[in-house]
């Protein structure tokens, strides 16, 4: 299994790769929107710019990015940062 210890800005360099586009910074979080290309379907997802992300936090992440497996999303970044 991958690593669960990222830092927000590992997690946005990935997302960001991958379609993500950044939308604004609300303090120390980043917003991210992406569309998907075929589905039309929109998502927000917000990622605090933390050295750490704490694993409930990285939870909510991964359901905002629409994960079905958790720990298969965390392998995802893992392999992508």
């Amino acid at each position: 299994m991958g690593s669960r210890d990222f830092s927000g800005r590992e997690i946005v360099a990935v997302l960001q790769r991958f379609g993500y586009r950044h939308d604004r910074t609300r303090g120390d979080h980043a917003v991210l929107k992406y569309t998907h290309p075929e589905t039309g379907e929109k998502r927000t997802v917000t990622v605090p710019l933390h050295d750490r992300v704490r694993l409930g936090t990285l939870q909510s992440i991964a359901e905002q990015c629409g994960a079905d497996d958790f720990r298969a999303w965390c392998a995802w970044i893992d392999e992508h940062r």
